[in-house]
């Protein structure tokens, strides 16, 4: 396989979060999940050394955020350009990239020599992490040694940044809900009872494949104010009973509940019977109506 490497051409001073200085509420969640994905990498496939760090919106690098098993701060903050060293090779190709011995390879443009010789790697890959066809970062892992990696290694990387993916899709979806459940300002045409139905199911179906607590709870924040409870609600329901209904208040079957909130149909089945004696309903459509009365579904 062929590689290129994170640029380090000595620039030490673009370390801030861009032009602007200001990091958004998805590139701190990012933030988070390639921390997690660094300590999961190092764990499948055994290197000592694991960075990375998100694409910069609208720009066309990459800036090395998080280093885990790292002896120096050297990588840190490093601007990496689309197309150049390593790192910019896997952007501009959307593929994995590896070098057996970073400083001797002819493979890849040498902008970042210097702080790599300084953290002492060698033999280093770059797997990016590609979202709805964007790169929208790059997952590093080396040796301090210059051997090959093997194919074992690199299909490990790929699952970690493959997951890495998926929490940035969920989280994407969670955030596009958010603004479709609280838009600004009151132009535009109404919002009907069932797309509010849907969407308070979709939030609660989405909330607990979320890593990031902060975006978790404001999603459920949000599926709170769908719901106008009353002051003292007069039922409690655990959340997954919740998650059910919710889903069945939405038109949804088990079937449909299950493959939804990532559970088996004899699961919801449980949760929606439990509901239901909490309720005192004898019937799905009786538990919705129920849970509706009480403040807990929209």
């Amino acid at each position: 396989m062929r590689v290129s490497l994170p640029p380090n051409g000595g620039h030490r001073g673009g370390r801030a979060a861009g032009k602007g200085g200001q990091v958004t509420a998805a590139d701190a969640a990012g933030a988070v999940e390639i921390r997690g994905a660094l300590a999961r990498l190092r764990r499948v496939t055994g290197l000592p050394v694991a960075f990375g760090g998100l694409v910069e919106p609208g720009r066309r690098r990459m800036r090395i955020s998080e280093l885990s098993g790292a002896a120096t701060p050297a990588l840190r903050g490093l601007a990496v350009t689309s197309g150049n060293g390593l790192g910019g090779k896997a952007v501009a190709l959307a593929r994995p990239c590896a070098v057996t011995d970073y400083s001797l390879s002819r493979q890849i443009s040498h902008e970042y020599d210097a702080a790599v010789a300084e953290e002492g790697l060698r033999s280093v890959l770059a797997i990016p992490v590609v979202v709805r066809r964007r790169v929208r970062g790059v997952l590093y892992g080396a040796l301090r040694t210059a051997q090959p990696l093997g194919d074992r290694t690199l299909t490990a990387a790929v699952d970690v940044a493959r997951d890495v993916e998926q929490s940035l899709v969920v989280g994407d979806e969670a955030r596009d809900l958010l603004s479709a459940a609280r838009p600004e300002g009151s132009a535009g045409p109404a919002v009907g009872r069932e797309q509010v139905r849907e969407a308070h199911a979709a939030l609660r179906a989405l909330a607990p494949r979320i890593s990031d607590p902060d975006l978790r709870a404001e999603l459920l924040a949000a599926c709170g104010l769908l719901t106008a409870r009353p002051a003292a609600a007069e039922v409690a329901l655990a959340p997954r009973e919740l998650d059910v209904l919710a889903c069945v208040a939405a038109g949804a079957t088990n079937a449909a509940a299950a493959g939804r909130l990532g559970l088996r149909p004899e699961t919801v089945k449980g949760y929606l019977r439990s509901a239901m004696r909490k309720l005192g309903a004898h019937t799905r459509g009786e538990a919705v109506v129920a849970a509706r009365r009480a403040g807990l579904l929209p």
